[in-house]
């Protein structure tokens, strides 16, 4: 199906809704968020939390930055508007935060994570994140960028999931056609676009719609490499970033939470 006027009537909405919620950072800069499903849902909007580890000459070290928060709370907040809005999913509750140290990360069926190019984790965390995903749940990951960015990401991978294979994933994959048919990609930037022009980050000129299943074929981690999905929610009610870039950035994750409750 084609849903392409709910897209605009929904950045009108988020548009109405970014003042108030700029009126509210302006009020208090203390994030609220959940830790546990304290409201029943079908649907949980998640938030991966890990330790982070960062690039320091030929060493790696651990950084006292917060990358998993990129983009927190507004661009999750906005994709639960939309989820709302555009779908039949019941999501009444709000934002959650996964702890990979707690067995709450088996509440939620769908996990979002970004900057995982600075990920860390110990071998109980890893193996945690291995049987949330091989229970069911859904892991995807956005705003990383290049090749050196790609390894970093793969060594936590491979502690979670060592003999999966990573596949590109064709525009006719059956995720792509679950809620919203997606029969071309392009590359979505970060902020930055508004000021450079540039879409790419690093030397990732090409985007990477990657994805990594299960024994059965479902996918479990999807894999938004050389993008920056978060930044084209969060600023979708700026008129000078593009419609087309927050526009394909909100069909793209209605579908992937589509697929992974159908799935």
């Amino acid at each position: 199906m084609k849903l392409v006027r709910p897209i605009f009537a929904l950045l009108f909405l988020l548009s109405l809704s970014g003042g108030l919620f700029a009126w509210q950072r302006g009020f208090d800069r203390r994030y609220s968020y959940y830790s546990g499903p304290n409201v029943p849902s079908e649907f949980y909007w998640t938030r991966l939390q890990y330790t982070s580890g960062y690039a320091n000459g030929t060493t790696y070290g651990y950084s006292r930055r917060t990358p998993w928060m990129q983009d927190f709370p507004k661009a999750d907040n906005d994709c639960l508007i939309a989820l709302r809005r555009l779908t039949h999913i019941n999501s009444p509750s709000p934002l959650n935060v996964a702890d990979l140290d707690s067995d709450h990360i088996y509440d939620y069926p769908w996990i979002y994570a970004v900057d995982v190019n600075t990920w860390t984790f110990t071998d109980e965390e890893a193996k945690r994140l291995h049987d949330y995903l091989m229970k069911g749940g859904f892991l995807m990951v956005d705003n990383f960028h290049g090749t050196d960015d790609w390894q970093h990401f793969m060594a936590g991978m491979r502690m979670v999931l060592p003999d999966r294979p990573v596949e590109d994933l064709a525009d006719a994959d059956e995720i792509y056609h679950v809620l919203y048919n997606i029969d071309e990609k392009f590359q979505i930037p970060s902020e930055v676009y508004v000021n450079t022009g540039r879409t790419y980050e690093k030397d990732g000129y090409v985007p990477k719609w990657r994805a990594i299943r299960n024994d059965h074929g479902r996918i479990m981690v999807a894999i938004c490499a050389n993008m920056h999905l978060g930044d084209a929610w969060e600023w979708a009610d700026s008129p000078e970033y593009p419609e087309k870039f927050s526009g394909l950035a909100f069909r793209i994750v209605l579908n992937y939470i589509t697929y992974a409750m159908t799935h």
